[in-house]
């Protein structure tokens, strides 16, 4: 049975003294990690604060972004070496958000994935489409595309562990929702498409998140469905107690 995993994308939002309480207020009450895997993906300034505050607890600390060199003449950047050096487990990648506004591209994502993996961090890629792009009938195509340039080059092992979000854009901050059927379609071609180009066994192993104004009315219906393991979420992650009840909605 795949374990859900519920992360809290809290992009560019909180002060170092609000995030650190919300660790606090929330490390000793989440479920244990054999029940869902509770991650809270936060700005980089605040990463070794969080680890340093969660450790030996059952809340991970992921990072938003990262660069996919270990080190060199790239200003403004971090590496995925730094990440693993301060204790950091998880980190977000290809976030539509990075896509449109920072140029990110399919080659990168998959550069990035590589390096994670060199690192022994866990990559959440995000995949999604427009809402251009849905009404056209491209999703399918889309999302394919995006998820197998993203996997290119990994191992089955790899591939089984990586954990794919997928975020259709125009229900990201919009209060909008895909319904839980058409989420579940769409994750359903994600699990097909990762049979069918990697094994029968990676994409039964790969977790499959689905994101976007995933909140505790909803949580429960959304994971309640096939090949849904798990939420990327945005504002929903930013308070403790609605952090905690998505974390309680993921248990298995």
């Amino acid at each position: 049975m795949r374990k859900n995993v519920i992360a809290g994308n809290w992009k560019m939002n909180k002060l170092l003294g609000e995030a650190v309480q919300f660790v606090e207020d929330t490390k000793d009450k989440v479920a244990s990690k054999e029940q869902v895997e509770s991650v809270v993906c936060a700005p980089f300034p605040f990463l070794p604060s969080l680890v340093e505050k969660a450790k030996g607890t059952d809340l991970e600390v992921a990072a938003q972004n990262m660069h996919f060199e270990d080190k060199g003449a790239f200003t403004g950047e971090v590496s995925p070496a730094m990440l693993a050096d301060i204790g950091v487990t998880y980190v977000v990648l290809g976030h539509s958000e990075r896509r449109e506004m920072f140029a990110e591209t399919d080659e990168t994502v998959n550069k990035k994935a590589h390096a994670a993996f060199q690192h022994n961090l866990t990559p959440i890629v995000c995949v999604g489409e427009t809402l251009e792009q849905r009404e056209s009938h491209q999703t399918m195509n889309i999302v394919e595309n995006q998820v197998n340039a993203a996997l290119e080059g990994l191992t089955e092992e790899q591939v089984k562990q990586t954990i794919i979000a997928y975020e259709p854009i125009w229900a990201i901050g919009t209060g909008k929702t895909a319904t839980s059927e058409e989420a579940n379609e769409v994750c359903t071609h994600i699990r097909n498409v990762v049979s069918n180009s990697v094994s029968q066994a990676a994409g039964e192993a790969l977790r499959i998140q689905y994101g976007g104004s995933v909140k505790p009315t909803n949580v429960d219906e959304l994971l309640a469905q096939s090949d849904i393991d798990g939420a990327l979420v945005g504002g929903a992650s930013l308070e403790a107690d609605s952090f905690l009840q998505l974390v309680e909605a993921g248990k298995k």
